[in-house]
């Protein structure tokens, strides 16, 4: 008998291994994710990123989740491009603009002066244009996560002399982003573009390091740089968007239903932001942006401007035949 008990012992114990493994595989299948982010937390991205996490984590039964950083609480957008991509961080919205330093056809939404409306840019980014811009974003190692986000277009704003006509470029010191395609333009206006993080921002236009900057409307207003400015001239020279993008070694971890659905709901955020950024807009020129002068400019004006340069020549051949084949065909010949 006691080698009975020895074996209905043993035999209990082997049962119980399948249960172990199984609880085992279920808790080593949790995905635990960073998302970062450089925009303010009261930003339509941030707020509407974070009813995604929250949708993803339900439709998941928790075994996604995702913790939001926003703010560069993690570090520069350059640097967060570089943490993306070794997988310190497995989430980040990156500006089409700056990640054009890594993936050039990035920048192809960006080519100044190609976009009439919101209309076009949607059709575009949603459609064959976006596809291509994400094939090559893919090479780089780099997954692109839901539809794109919207970061608006971009004004110039001054402290001294308005910007009206493209005349008035000309020696201006103005600020730009690290992005190649931004600071191409303005060089090739006759202005001094100097690239500056924009967490230095605010102290370099207080102090005349430089004498304006351009940026959307909502994010002048997160950096309060209307209190060091007087001038906005809407120029909207270059719309810019924002790609979700995903470490490619964590993402391909994910099972192919969980990346469904991360998929399915950060694009829900991305057409929510999207209509939030257009009121937020509309709303802060009457409200929180008062205190600047707004200036309508002649478009057209600054856009034969650059033609007479070699700017779009230098930018067909940087991006390609294909991808500015499909640009003209959603914007209208540009050059």
């Amino acid at each position: 008998m006691p080698g009975f008990h020895t074996r209905r012992k043993f035999l209990a114990a082997s049962a119980a291994l399948p249960l172990f493994s199984i609880y085992k595989s279920a808790q080593a299948a949790d995905f635990k994710l960073k998302l970062a982010t450089g925009q303010d937390p009261e930003h339509p991205l941030n707020k509407r990123c974070q009813e995604a996490i929250n949708r993803i984590a339900k439709a998941t039964n928790n075994r996604v989740r995702i913790q939001l950083f926003p703010a560069n609480q993690l570090g520069s957008d350059v640097s967060l491009l570089s943490q993306v991509r070794s997988g310190a961080v497995d989430l980040f919205d990156q500006s089409m603009a700056i990640l054009a330093t890594a993936v050039p056809a990035a920048s192809i939404p960006n080519i100044p002066f190609a976009w009439n409306d919101y209309g076009q840019i949607w059709t575009a980014m949603d459609g064959q244009l976006g596809a291509h811009i994400r094939t090559e974003i893919a090479k780089a190692g780099l997954v692109t996560v839901g539809k794109a986000f919207d970061n608006g277009f971009r004004h110039v704003t001054t402290s001294g002399k308005s910007v009206k006509i493209p005349e008035d470029l000309r020696g201006l010191k103005i600020r730009v982003p690290p992005s190649p395609i931004v600071t191409s333009l303005f060089s090739s206006l006759g202005a001094g573009p100097t690239p500056i993080p924009s967490s230095d921002l605010y102290t370099a236009l207080q102090t005349k390091v430089v004498d304006g900057q351009e940026n959307s409307l909502s994010i002048i207003q997160t950096l309060r740089l209307y209190e060091v400015q007087k001038t906005c001239s809407l120029t909207a020279h270059v719309w810019d968007g924002f790609w979700m993008l995903a470490n490619q070694r964590k993402w391909t971890q994910l099972p192919k239903e969980f990346q469904d659905i991360i998929n399915a709901e950060f694009s829900t955020a991305a057409v929510q932001e999207r209509s939030d950024l257009v009121t937020v807009e509309k709303q802060i020129r009457t409200t929180t942006l008062k205190s600047l002068t707004f200036e309508t400019v002649d478009r057209p004006s600054f856009r034969r401007a650059l033609a007479k340069t070699d700017f779009y020549t230098q930018w067909r051949t940087k991006i390609g035949p294909e991808g500015w084949s499909l640009l003209e065909n959603a914007s209208g010949k540009l050059a």
